[in-house]
């Protein structure tokens, strides 16, 4: 068997031992906190670490597999060296792209990478240009949303472990779509973090989701170090194209660096090094422009990030809901300002937080393309009470006026899985912790936080109920009947308006028109020689736009000087007057 140089950053314990298919070895440690040990081991060893008089064996804080889940033993594991056949890919930054946001698990019945590679023709045929699937790290029990991950650097079994990631990774290059993944670091897990037990992982603070990480406190240099070597690692070892960063605003930083621009930095050289863009996309509520702007301007230089606003003013416009953060929005106006200038609340008052958030982004130096547009994400639907889709409340006619506002946008734009098609199945909350304790704890917690907000206790899914997780996968043989199949179609044409359309192409804001009749509820969005024309109400309307009728949903009928636009319809015209 090869020598293994075995190594772990244990700062905590007194003794670090290493257990090797059963067989314990000393380790020795350095100035630095690190344990070594070089030992004879098979490629596919299974090895652990016992600290201390404690005789677990616990797992390694950078498992790359964990076949028998995060509780035991790890599995050393490289990738075979034929393993890529993707020399071709040269890659393309997500700015501008369409990208299809999946969650491996109910994507497909089968719920693997490998029966998700079967769904790769249909995304290639639809036209989005990247994939971004939410966290595949390894978590506690069999089925989750993932961001509650306990071995980040470990590629969830369930779904194939890290081959099945590597032959994911490698067919989506091979068809032309790049692989953003989800990579949560500003919290753990409940069960099975054993960081603490090691090192200073864990800070005095917290977040909305538990502890927070220690990435400014004393002790944080090596923290740092395991959160940058693993987004890397992603995308060095597992050839993905970029990262979509969980909830930033949780990463509290008093460095005078922070470590998002930190790892900006590094992904740009790692870029370099590969040879093909690599994108970090960032999820974000701050409305702060420094979050993407370029590092040598001052900023944290974030490809793009996640808006909000955007999402907001769609939804509310188009479905009338005003509760909890939509409270600002729902009107044209709203609409009109947020798709003008990219947030909404830049300095404003936000009536959610009781207090003014966010700060004016420069349309003149930042492109739209830095951020995303959307009118469903998992979080926009699996954080309803009863992770309701809005196919589940709104006409499809509406459904394709959201489309329309978000792909005709000059915004990086993005879909949720099923969104095009108008799914009927819900996206809710699932877990399946395996401690009992901690299972009753989430189901109740579940029910407490919605019956607060006046939900019916038992109208709440159990997300510990395996038919919870049943239910969110996705209904395939919907894609081919009545206006599931023609809002599909509806999709794919406006895809490819988006990409073949030289007036689609243009990034920035100042060259973006819009006009709107808060009565009528009408709202036409201009895009060069272009004009996309939304009737929001349900009575048709004469909309002061004509020309050729590009696309539509619904039969416009285009005069001298207006459109008649059914109700609940969008029309896209080209040479508008």
């Amino acid at each position: 068997m090869p020598d293994h140089d075995f190594a772990v950053w244990a700062p905590r314990p007194e003794q670090v031992r290493l257990d090797v298919d059963g067989t314990l070895h000393p380790m020795t440690r350095t100035q630095d906190g690190w344990w070594r040990a070089v030992v004879d081991a098979a490629p596919d060893a299974r090895y652990g670490f016992v600290l201390d008089d404690d005789p677990t064996v616990i797992p390694d804080p950078r498992s790359a597999r964990q076949p028998e889940g995060v509780h035991e033993r790890s599995q050393l594991w490289s990738p075979s060296q034929d393993a890529w056949t993707d020399a071709g890919w040269q890659g393309r930054s997500i700015e501008g792209g369409v990208i299809y946001e999946l969650h491996i698990g109910t994507f497909t019945p089968g719920g693997t990478f490998d029966s998700a590679i079967d769904k790769l023709d249909y995304l290639v045929d639809l036209g989005v240009d990247f994939v971004e699937v939410m966290p595949v790290n390894a978590f506690s029990g069999t089925h989750g949303w993932g961001y509650d991950g306990v071995l980040w650097y470990a590629v969830h079994e369930a779904y194939g472990g890290p081959d099945g990631l590597v032959r994911f990774v490698d067919a989506c290059h091979n068809r032309g779509l790049g692989v953003l993944i989800d990579a949560v670091f500003n919290h753990l897990g409940p069960s099975g973090n054993y960081l603490p037990k090691f090192g200073p992982y864990m800070s005095s603070g917290s977040n909305p989701w538990g502890e927070s990480i220690n990435i400014s406190d004393a002790g944080s240099d090596e923290v740092r170090r395991y959160i940058i070597d693993c987004a890397l690692r992603w995308m060095r070892d597992f050839h993905a194209d970029g990262l979509r960063l969980d909830a930033v605003h949780a990463l509290v930083d008093t460095t005078a660096v922070h470590i998002l621009e930190e790892l900006s930095a590094e992904t740009d050289s790692l870029a370099h090094e590969v040879g093909r863009p690599l994108s970090l996309v960032a999820e974000s509520d701050m409305n702060d422009p420094r979050l993407i702007t370029p590092r040598d301007q001052g900023g944290l230089g974030m490809t793009a990030q996640w808006d909000d606003d955007i999402h907001h003013a769609i939804h509310s416009a188009v479905s009338g809901e005003r509760q909890g953060y939509y409270g600002d929005f729902g009107t044209l106006a709203t609409l009109a300002e947020t798709l003008r200038h990219g947030y909404f609340h830049a300095g404003t008052h936000s009536s959610f937080r009781g207090r003014r958030h966010g700060r004016p982004l420069d349309t003149a130096t930042i492109p739209a393309t830095r951020l995303l547009a959307y009118t469903l994400t998992h979080d926009q639907v699996g954080n309803r009470a009863i992770g309701d889709r809005p196919s589940q409340n709104l006409t499809v006619g509406q459904q394709a006026i959201k489309a329309a506002l978000a792909l005709g946008s000059p915004y990086t734009a993005m879909l949720f899985m099923g969104e095009e098609w108008a799914s009927s199945s819900p996206f809710q909350f699932f877990s399946s912790h395996p401690e009992p304790e901690l299972a009753r704890a989430t189901a109740e917690g579940r029910k407490k936080e919605f019956a607060d907000h006046g939900w019916d206790a038992d109208e709440i899914p159990d997300p510990q109920d395996p038919e919870t997780f049943t239910r969110s996968k996705l209904k395939w043989d919907e894609t081919a009947d009545g206006e599931h199949a023609q809002l599909l179609e509806f999709y794919r044409a406006l895809i490819a308006l988006r990409r073949n359309e030289p007036d689609m192409a243009d990034p920035w804001l100042d060259n973006l028109g819009v006009d709107y009749d808060e009565e009528q509820r009408w709202f036409v969005m201009r895009r060069g020689a272009l004009a996309i024309a939304c009737n929001l109400g349900t009575q048709a309307a004469d909309v002061p736009v004509t020309g050729e009728v590009v696309l539509a949903w619904g039969e416009p009928a285009a005069s001298k000087q207006t459109t008649r636009i059914d109700g609940h319809s969008v029309a896209v015209l080209r040479g508008v007057n």
